[in-house]
């Protein structure tokens, strides 16, 4: 939500050096707080219940795979209840004062984020970013408005009394082709989380290295999260 936290900014024009292993961090150098353990777990359970929701998707529409695995009964019940319960991590992760400030962290878009989309475009030039790059922020609003909009179709093909069929043709449509499009942003999602193994070690023990956190996000402290706010 990570969204949720994904693809991690580069302040030059190449690629960063990698300083940790995705075995774990390095010994010896100092680590700053970055994720609490609430913030671990809700990703952890959306990417869980995400990877359902596209598992399931692939076995009902790709006829392959429908024929290998059976049981289409059983792959549209858990298709229907993983998307259902998609949003809940989340809404239960909200009693976490981390995650909230953190979730309005994901929604200000200032003039450094402008700046960053800029270099990145332009593939060179300085990249700012606070605790999360524009990138990041783009992602998770993107994510939480397709999920929005899948649930709302899903629910209208599950339940077919709730609107005319012309409505339901209609949500298929959307629906179908809005998976597609989550499958490939997720996958660019996952091919930039791998790019960057420090990034992948902080979202599970909850620090990263210091030195990491001042190149990618010279923006953000680890104070700043003392204090609820600040990028």
């Amino acid at each position: 939500m990570t969204s949720m936290p994904g693809s991690a900014g580069r302040t030059d024009g190449t690629m960063s050096p990698r300083p940790e292993t995705a075995a774990g961090p390095a010994q010896g150098r100092p680590r700053v707080p970055r994720f609490t353990r609430a913030e671990h777990r809700v990703h952890r359970a959306t990417a869980a219940l995400m990877a359902v929701c596209v598992a399931t998707a692939a076995c009902l529409y790709l006829p392959f795979l429908a024929q290998l695995v059976g049981r289409r009964a059983l792959m549209v019940t858990l298709h229907e209840w993983s998307g259902i319960l998609l949003p809940v991590p989340l809404l239960l992760g909200l009693a976490s004062r981390a995650l909230r400030a953190d979730l309005t962290r994901l929604n200000r878009f200032g003039p450094h984020d402008r700046r960053w989309l800029r270099a990145v475009l332009r593939r060179r030039g300085a990249r700012p970013a606070g605790k999360f790059n524009a990138g990041q922020k783009l992602y998770a609003a993107w994510l939480a408005g397709a999920v929005l909009v899948m649930t709302g179709t899903g629910l209208l093909m599950w339940f077919t009394h709730l609107a005319p069929l012309v409505w339901r043709t209609g949500a298929t449509f959307v629906h179908d082709w809005l998976a597609l499009s989550l499958l490939i942003v997720i996958g660019g999602h996952i091919w930039m989380a791998y790019r960057d193994p420090e990034s992948r070690v902080g979202l599970r023990t909850g620090s990263v290295d210091a030195a990491w956190a001042r190149r990618e996000h010279p923006l953000w402290t680890p104070e700043d999260d003392k204090g609820g706010g600040g990028e």
